[in-house]
């Protein structure tokens, strides 16, 4: 029997060493949970074998029967005949083995027969089920659909739904983009009105909606009358039932087994969820962030089974009698991909932990039980997650992409060939870097955190640690970079130039992320001296990176915005 969990050493050292003791004991109360409910951990050791033996279960499923599954899934897909969307048989049963394992209610509280786990062991089960069915993650990772609830819902809404997710009775879908808005949902135009009683319906189109089959919906639309900017948006809930019209599903190019869909709202009834006129400002971006990093999860989860792929590939594919993996060329390609894997992955967990700790700081500050200390904490766990967020989806999906075309590259014309999953994980990893803000998006909302220096405060207790002297040394040539990066923003800063301030975004975010995703590799060598190398590898190639990046910001260099139409209508 196969273990998506227990074959991943990176992913077991990531548990391990993650420092979750003080998100499990916010997430449980202190862990007066265990006295009320079935299961609830006593303390954090207790916590933490729970958290590990689900992560064996969904390993062990996703790897003898999900894996197995996913080519065939891959190849028929989900059905659309007579306006009704079906998920293929064994898309089915991959969700029924899921539920029947009681892994649909991972983040849900346990009055509502949830397991209560942290956003990281959730967006661990994520990597694991996208390892083996990236197209599954779709439909299983909605379970942040039940969060939002959970977070924003009145108390009759969360006895309404939550339940229902957790038993795995109810799947989510979020509908946000429309024909004509898609990255700009301040200008979304589906309208919500109300009649004498009351009660609210929807009316108008969405696009490009993942799981819009789904039974419960989260759905921005324009509540305000004569608006036309994000304070006029409200978030509902709304359920499947005729009004709600499933249009066609999209042909799309990677994830198959996941429905996509265009939706036709006539007069559907819907509640509100949260106050009127905070959908997009408050919750849907809440809503977001949570899917960004559950497509980082996804994105990295793609990567593993790449890499593992081209590792496997290259070590039995023999030329000139011997083995590819012995030459160069190929042996540098699998060094590199699996350095870019484990930077993505140690980012990822790093924000996860900062989601973690933000979460249960703003719910103790919202109850209203929150010290002055804590209300401090969420202030500063909310600035650093806004920060993190994007630059981890930044990351993790471009090295997704990175990766599924090395190992396409390693596996050769076999590759291009439908024969090997090669390029179905190539396929998969393309939307990740677009879907939930394309990277281009994602530098645009993690550069005010770079610029403001949000990442200052962990950059300096990551580069207090203490780590032997071979360790020491990396960390050093790396923190001697951090002034650098000081000295591009400020140059940037000074230039008062907005349209090159957004050109060098990209530059000086990747710079951040070379100095911080470095200095994470770092602390996780120095508990465990087999990771040296791959700190090692990451760092001199980073330091390269910055230097090219931090060249380019401050030439002041700026023919291109004088040029580009030069260039581009030559």
């Amino acid at each position: 029997m196969g273990n998506f969990f227990k074959d991943n050493p990176d992913l077991m050292f990531t548990l391990e060493h993650l420092d979750l003791a003080p998100v499990a004991e916010l997430v449980e109360h202190g862990y007066k949970n265990a006295g009320e409910f079935d299961y609830a951990p006593e303390n954090f050791a207790d916590a933490l074998d729970n958290y590990r033996q689900a992560l064996k279960v969904v390993g062990e499923i996703a790897a003898d029967r999900i894996e197995p599954r996913s080519r065939t899934v891959d190849a028929e897909g989900p059905k659309f005949e007579n306006g009704k969307v079906t998920y293929h048989p064994l898309t089915t049963q991959n969700l029924k083995d899921l539920a029947d394992a009681g892994l649909m209610g991972v983040m849900l509280e346990h009055r509502f027969g949830g397991l209560n786990f942290p956003v990281s062991i959730y967006t661990m089960m994520t990597e694991i089920v996208s390892r083996a069915d990236a197209s599954l993650q779709n439909i299983f990772g909605l379970q942040d659909i039940a969060e939002t609830i959970s977070f924003f819902g009145n108390e009759e809404q969360k006895q309404q739904y939550l339940p229902g997710f957790a038993t795995g009775e109810f799947d989510g879908a979020m509908d946000l983009t429309e024909p004509d808005y898609g990255s700009d949902l301040p200008g979304v135009r589906l309208r919500a009105w109300q009649d004498e009683n009351g009660q609210w319906y929807l009316n108008g189109m969405k696009r490009f909606i993942t799981n819009g089959c789904a039974q419960v919906h989260l759905v921005l639309a324009r509540s305000e009358e004569g608006t036309t900017d994000a304070r006029g948006l409200s978030m509902f809930i709304c359920e499947a039932c005729p009004q709600l019209v499933v249009r066609r599903i999209e042909n799309k190019m990677g994830i198959h087994g996941v429905p996509t869909c265009e939706l036709q709202y006539n007069d559907v009834p819907a509640q509100l969820c949260g106050k009127r006129k905070f959908g997009l400002i408050r919750y849907v971006m809440s809503l977001m962030n949570g899917a960004r990093v559950a497509i980082s999860a996804q994105a990295v989860g793609i990567a593993e089974a790449a890499y593992r792929a081209a590792r496997q590939y290259a070590a039995e594919r023999e030329q000139f009698k011997k083995s590819i993996d012995k030459f160069p060329a190929i042996y540098s390609m699998l060094s590199s991909m699996k350095t870019k894997l484990t930077a993505a992955r140690a980012l990822l967990y790093e924000t996860t932990r900062v989601v973690d700790l933000r979460n249960s700081l703003s719910r103790l500050v919202d109850s209203g039980e929150a010290t002055p200390e804590q209300r401090a904490q969420q202030k500063y766990y909310e600035r650093l997650a806004a920060a993190l967020t994007p630059m981890c989806k930044a990351l993790a999906t471009e090295v997704s992409n990175s990766v599924a075309y090395d190992n396409i590259q390693i596996h050769g014309g076999t590759g291009y060939m439908r024969d090997f999953n090669a390029e179905r994980f190539y396929r998969d990893a393309r939307i990740t870097n677009i879907y939930e803000g394309t990277t281009q998006l994602q530098i645009v909302a993690a550069i005010g955190g770079v610029v403001q220096h949000v990442l200052d405060q962990r950059i300096g207790e990551l580069a207090a640690l203490p780590v032997n002297a071979e360790l020491a040394a990396l960390r050093d040539k790396l923190m001697a970079k951090k002034p650098e990066l000081d000295e591009a923003i400020q140059f940037v800063s000074e230039k008062k130039d907005a349209e090159y301030h957004d050109l060098v975004a990209r530059s000086l975010v990747e710079m951040a992320t070379n100095i911080f995703v470095g200095l994470l590799l770092i602390r996780d060598a120095a508990a465990d001296e087999k990771r040296a190398a791959i700190a090692e590898r990451y760092v001199l190639d980073a330091i390269r990176d910055f230097d090219r990046n931090k060249a380019y910001v401050v030439s002041g260099d700026d023919r291109l915005i004088t040029n580009r139409r030069d260039i581009i209508d030559y």
